[in-house]
């Protein structure tokens, strides 16, 4: 299975020139943590809330401060073509809960979460019937 089979498709994306307080209002929106940063078409980093709380309110940023300040640059990515299990396994190397998806010509098409991995694997074995070794069929 591709990732693009179950990542989450038109991520928000916010700019590196916006304010961390208009960045956390775009992540009460989406109820998500995480936003990708893009700039002229690129993915140029992501912000988590983290990083607005230790890199920004704790550091005595106010909240007009830009995104560009607190967010992190160095992003990990996933293509939408790959497959499944062999993203999995390097989210799991990388310890990381989210991965912004990119097509082949590095254009952000959607983002990847373990929580994508978890609903996709309860509706594959809703569709098959299938059950996890050790675990009870369901009557």
């Amino acid at each position: 299975m591709k990732i693009k089979d179950v990542m989450t498709a038109d991520p928000r994306i916010a700019a590196p020139d916006q304010t961390i307080r208009a960045a956390a209002e775009m992540m009460e929106q989406a109820d998500s943590g995480v936003l990708p940063v893009g700039e002229n078409d690129r993915l140029v980093g992501m912000i988590t809330d983290r990083d607005i709380a230790v890199r920004g309110v704790a550091q005595g940023l106010g909240p007009d401060t830009a995104i560009r300040d607190v967010m992190t640059r160095e992003v990990k990515y996933c293509f939408e073509d790959e497959e499944l299990d062999s993203v999995a396994d390097n989210m799991s190397d990388l310890k990381v809960r989210r991965l912004p998806v990119l097509n082949r010509e590095k254009r952000l098409v959607g983002m990847l979460s373990i929580g994508d991995f978890a609903s996709h694997s309860a509706a594959q074995e809703a569709v098959e019937g299938v059950t996890r070794p050790g675990q009870p069929h369901a009557t």
